[in-house]
């Protein structure tokens, strides 16, 4: 090995090499930081208790004064409605909002003073709830009901109403930790449960209880009247796109876009960071190339002395052996030097990131780290490639 080397290293560009060196680095540092980033900033503005929601749009229909005078249901929407919904192209996936037909009465005793009042229920399926479900669930042997409250509801009490008539402000952690007295009745039934919050929701401003509660009272309590579906949750891939305004007019529909502008910040935030990983994918193929191009020159300038290599003995795989050595050696510095850049990057946006954002968490390191090792395992498995069948070529000629 040492003998063939020596042989052949006389003829390597130092120049080029370098070039390919600091080219693959400079994208690869892109590559890693992007992807870091992201993994990083995502869960701070995305996640359940994120700065930016997720992409969800609450539709419902105008309530006519005509039908509302006489009775008449005219804000639900049909199956028909709701599969055309499903069919657009801006759309992920679609929920339907179920309501209580029965009646829901609700007291709460805060010690001093007993609050209570007339409410209602509505589920959705918990694929769309924003809060931690693993105790979403309704047992009617419990005689337990989960609730999800709106935070901003607990704001309005805290600040509206508990300061006006002398009750007791209530944090979430306490409000979680007491249960409350519900009555359901109809159907010539009543019952008594006792009430849990389960959660505080951002996205969806409506009392929620399991969908399996929901289907139960229903059955129970309201003789199993049909469902009706009077509001519509949208998962949409881009709430940038116009074609979504465009078909709420078109069908007059309503829209609560109460997030719409942070989705679509974290839409362009996504967009973003996915180009610069693709500049730095761009600058890596280009380095890559830079490489094959530089591999090629050096074989042809050492073509005679790797066929006397090959007729005093050596097989085309030694031969091969000390360029794929030093183009595995070269990645793998590579690979160590953008490690230890995204690592000192990370930890000046970190402190910023915490400075700026009270509570923010970042995410493991290990994922970018897994990210860089498949990206130079996949490029040297590359080179190494060309560089045995460029030999194999030469070989075949004697």
């Amino acid at each position: 090995m040492k003998l063939i080397w020596k042989l052949l290293r006389r003829h390597i560009s130092v120049g080029q090499l370098t070039g390919f060196f600091l080219a693959n680095l400079a994208g690869m540092v892109i590559i890693l930081c992007g992807i870091q980033i992201y993994l990083d900033i995502e869960p701070t503005l995305s996640g359940k208790d994120g700065l930016i929601g997720n992409d969800y749009i609450i539709v419902s229909k105008p309530v006519k004064q005509l039908g509302s005078l006489i009775g008449k249901n005219t804000a639900r929407f049909s199956d028909q409605e709701i599969a055309d919904m499903e069919a657009q192209p801006f759309t992920e996936s679609v929920g339907a909002f179920k309501s209580s037909q029965y009646g829901v009465y609700a007291r709460l005793d805060t010690g001093k003073k007993s609050v209570s009042t007339d409410m209602f229920f509505e589920s959705v399926p918990d694929r769309y709830i924003d809060v931690d479900i693993d105790e979403w669930a309704f047992d009617p042997q419990s005689q337990t009901i989960p609730i999800i409250v709106p935070r901003n509801y607990l704001n309005l009490y805290n600040f509206g109403f508990a300061q006006a008539q002398g009750l007791p402000q209530l944090s979430e952690g306490i409000l979680e930790s007491i249960s409350f007295d519900i009555t359901l009745y109809g159907n010539h039934m009543r019952d008594s449960f006792k009430g849990r919050v389960a959660g505080f929701s951002n996205r969806l401003n409506t009392i929620l209880v399991p969908m399996s509660f929901m289907q139960w009272a229903n059955n129970r309590y309201a003789s199993g009247q049909d469902d009706i579906t009077s509001r519509l949750i949208v998962e949409v891939g881009n709430p940038a796109d116009e074609r979504i305004n465009a078909y709420l007019q078109e069908h007059g529909y309503e829209a609560e876009n109460n997030s719409s502008d942070s989705s679509k910040i974290g839409f362009l935030l996504k967009l973003i960071v996915s180009i610069i990983v693709a500049i730095g994918a761009v600058i890596s193929i280009l380095a890559i190339y830079i490489l094959t191009l530089s591999i090629y020159l050096l074989l042809q300038k050492n073509t005679e002395k790797l066929e006397n290599l090959v007729l005093l003995g050596y097989t085309p795989r030694r031969v091969a052996a000390p360029y794929i050595m030093l183009t595995a050696s070269l990645n793998i510095a590579i690979l160590i030097i953008s490690i230890i850049a995204v690592c000192i990057a990370r930890g000046i946006y970190s402190a910023k990131m915490a400075t700026a954002f009270a509570g923010a968490t970042t995410a493991g390191f290990m994922y970018t780290v897994m990210a860089g090792v498949i990206l130079i395992v996949v490029i040297i498995a590359f080179n190494s490639l060309i560089i045995q069948r460029k030999i194999n070529v030469i070989s075949r000629k004697r």
